[in-house]
């Protein structure tokens, strides 16, 4: 099957930002020690749980892309946002703590006075991730990848943390020697916002929760075939990045069983084409008057 096969080409992605997340994490870590610079430091936390999270994402892939079993009918596709909900846990601690350690420095006032380089490797750092994003972002596009997609914008907000340390560390060359640990708080509050989106995200899909105004338009593509008389019910919900939909739809009653057979198929082909949701399960009942 298609989504199979985008599972797979979208592994490609995750591994390029583990990648690029290990070397920006090590390299950032070492000169934050050395030039002393909690920004630095805190950017490179960031990309340390990054990089954790991208691995859930490849492992999340990777079961999703077994086929359905004897105890998984509709597949494993879920996996995939377990893995994001279990990064989101951790992305939150790291978070926390730079957020506790950065505090500490301003209330106890240990402002130091970063060194140039710690500001030019972030600086380089961002422009590194900005290059990761947009690969990313256009493979998602080809692959039609929620969860890449997804992890394409992590790459633009790690970029931008990268850009925000680099400013915090210059300013503290110019005397303001409290902005370094301040840049370091913000990117920590980030970190949190960050893991808390992925959460909101996953737990919403999780517990089956969807779009209302996409189920609308479900129900307007569905009334838009000529011999649906009427649309009682639609659900959706999504199985990893799977959308599946079931729906009743009242047609007239003296047609073959044949005749409304066709009409489901023409209606889950016109929802696979218009919708891209490849499963979708059309209950029909006979229209009665009295239920306009």
């Amino acid at each position: 099957m298609n989504e199979y096969a985008n599972l797979k080409k979208g592994e490609r992605g995750a591994w390029v930002s583990i990648i690029a997340y290990l070397v920006l994490a090590t390299t950032k870590l070492i000169i934050a020690s050395i030039g002393n610079s909690e920004a630095l430091r805190a950017d490179g936390l960031n990309n340390t749980t990054d990089v954790i999270a991208s691995v859930a994402v490849l492992i999340g892939l990777k079961i999703s892309r077994k086929p359905p079993d004897e105890d998984h009918h509709y597949g494993h596709f879920r996996a995939e946002t377990i893995a994001s909900l279990i990064a989101a846990f951790i992305m939150m601690t790291v978070g926390i703590e730079v957020i506790i350690g950065t505090v500490q420095d301003i209330i106890q006032q240990k402002a130091s006075e970063p060194s140039m380089l710690t500001a030019w490797t972030a600086l380089v750092a961002a422009f590194i991730m900005y290059g990761v994003y947009r690969y990313n972002l256009n493979l998602s596009k080809k692959v039609d990848s929620n969860a890449l997609y997804a992890a394409a914008q992590d790459n633009r907000s790690d970029a931008l943390v990268s850009v925000g340390a680099s400013i915090g560390i210059f300013g503290s060359q110019f005397g303001i020697s409290w902005l370094d640990p301040l840049a370091g708080l913000i990117v920590g509050l980030i970190i949190c916002k960050t893991a808390w989106d992925i959460f909101v995200d996953a737990t919403h899909s999780l517990t089956d929760g969807y779009d209302e105004e996409e189920i609308e338009h479900i129900r307007e593509s569905i009334s838009d075939h000529p011999d649906v008389w009427a649309v009682k019910d639609v659900k959706a919900r999504m199985q990893g990045n799977k959308t599946l939909v079931e729906a009743t739809i009242h047609v007239n009653p003296d047609i073959t069983v044949q005749e409304g057979h066709d009409i489901t198929d023409e209606v889950e082909e016109r929802l696979e084409k218009e919708k891209n949701i490849g499963y979708a399960h059309i209950h029909i009942e006979p229209y009665e008057e009295e239920e306009t």
